[in-house]
């Protein structure tokens, strides 16, 4: 009920109620950025963290536009997330994968694009990690990313055995502010091959299975921060074998409501094509 309160006041609110609603109570870059999935964190890996800037008494809110230039493909990822009470994140991802030329070679057609409506909800449960500095507890948060894809005929004729399916996630995070240094783990229940852009389980295994995903960030300073990220991914598919990806990132917040990703990305084999990897940039905007 508080929930749908405060949304209710968020849209008759004035600019002065406005201001309070979205405080932006949080310290600059503790929500992350723009996952490439829609919710809050790294670009591969899930925070624990809840996504903007709003206290426990305030709203946050984002929007990204995020694209990744493979070698073979084009991965494209646009959505919303809000974040309420830093306590509960709702997300919404649209992405869009370009087959390029190996879309005739896969008989879909040169250009070929399959598409995948991402639903995600985060909670966290205990934990902060900003004003948890004299405790070695992390912040702990569950979620779930709900995956529809719109090509089930075609992920059915690859070996996929469901174009929908729904990722559930446990991801701590531990700010040490004194070092400048971000850790952050999640352990991923999953189905989905390639994130779910090619379905969700397979000839090979049809299963739910425990996959890894860890980021780690230096901070040089309030605005800029360096790091790597390593996500295990479930290989389900006769045709191809799926490996882990992973990625180096720098990412700059000019300020509260704008930020910029820049990484080199490594998402292993996709499909027939081997050595996956390119540039990856992903822009946010929000309040």
């Amino acid at each position: 009920m508080r929930i749908l309160t405060l949304l209710a006041l968020a849209c008759l609110a004035t600019p002065a109620m406005a201001d309070e609603l979205f405080d932006s109570g949080k310290l600059l870059a503790t929500g992350g950025v723009s996952q490439v999935e829609g919710g809050g964190g790294g670009g591969l890996a899930s925070w624990a963290m809840i996504t903007g800037y709003g206290s426990e008494s305030g709203i946050g809110a984002n929007v990204h536009y995020t694209v990744a230039p493979l070698t073979d493909y084009t991965l494209q990822s646009a959505g919303i997330a809000v974040g309420l009470f830093d306590r509960l994140e709702l997300s919404y991802a649209w992405q869009g994968f370009d087959t390029q030329n190996v879309g005739a070679l896969l008989g879909v057609g040169q250009g070929f694009t399959f598409h995948q409506n991402i639903f995600g909800a985060k909670l966290k449960l205990l934990g902060d990690a900003v004003y948890d500095q004299d405790s070695w507890l992390p912040e702990i948060s569950i979620g779930l990313q709900h995956k529809e894809n719109d090509h089930g005929a075609i992920i059915a004729a690859v070996g996929g055995k469901n174009s929908v399916g729904t990722d559930y996630y446990i991801a701590a995070s531990k700010l040490f502010l004194a070092e400048s240094f971000l850790l952050n783990t999640s352990l991923r229940e999953t189905k989905a091959n390639q994130f779910g852009l090619l379905g969700f389980g397979g000839d090979k295994h049809n299963a739910y299975s425990s996959q890894f995903e860890g980021s780690a960030s230096y901070l040089f300073s309030r605005r800029f921060t360096v790091g790597a990220e390593l996500r295990t991914k479930p290989s389900n598919l006769s045709i191809a074998h799926e490996g882990a990806a992973w990625d180096l990132f720098a990412a700059y917040f000019f300020n509260k409501n704008l930020s910029v990703t820049a990484a080199y990305a490594d998402l292993g084999n996709i499909a027939i094509r081997n050595a996956q990897h390119g540039a990856y940039l992903s822009l946010q905007a929000g309040l």
